[in-house]
């Protein structure tokens, strides 16, 4: 997976660059995003990728089959970086340049997203007070994701960007097995 990110890392960067320069509208990134996200989902796609990867099919008409299953209307500058993923058949890079892309668009802004998982369903209030404490930790405004894992036991898991913070029931025994077993 590290060459894909290594890979996806200056299509993300460029892509980002022209996302910055387009003050075409309030929100700008936001659309990019959309515009990064909606690329990422067509190119994620197992038939797309099954009929993209067909070597007698032309740079061209990948370029055509994409642009015709993307509904929303690109930019100039999204249709040359389409253009040029295609051409240097990178388009199984796509939807990591998007996970890249978001991870700018947020650094940019301060924010990170979260990944909260749980074996119980939080209320509203232990997410934010959960929230509260991460924020200050990391100095950054999360974006919550909240996931229900019966498989944890009890406890909690969170993820933001590399760090993981698991205080779960499911590490702990596995934490008291590999204590007692060794």
């Amino acid at each position: 997976m590290a060459e894909l990110s290594t890979i996806a890392r200056p299509y993300a960067e460029a892509l980002f660059a022209a996302a910055t320069a387009d003050q075409s509208a309030a929100g700008a990134l936001d659309q990019w995003l959309g515009i990064v996200a909606e690329m990422a989902a067509v190119a994620g796609n197992a038939e797309v990728r099954r009929v993209v990867g067909d070597p007698n099919l032309g740079a061209e008409r990948v370029y055509d089959l994409l642009r015709g299953l993307i509904k929303s209307p690109l930019p100039a500058a999204a249709e040359n970086f389409l253009r040029l993923v295609v051409d240097n058949g990178r388009v199984a890079v796509l939807p990591e340049v998007a996970r890249q892309f978001r991870a700018m668009k947020n650094a940019a802004e301060g924010r990170a997203d979260c990944l909260i998982e749980s074996a119980l369903p939080l209320s509203d209030a232990q997410v934010q007070d959960l929230l509260w404490g991460l924020s200050r930790k990391f100095g950054l405004k999360l974006i919550p994701e909240v996931k229900v894992d019966p498989e944890l036991i009890g406890g909690v898991r969170v993820s933001v960007g590399d760090h993981v913070l698991d205080d779960t029931i499911k590490t702990r025994l596995a934490q008291m097995h590999a204590a007692l077993t060794a």
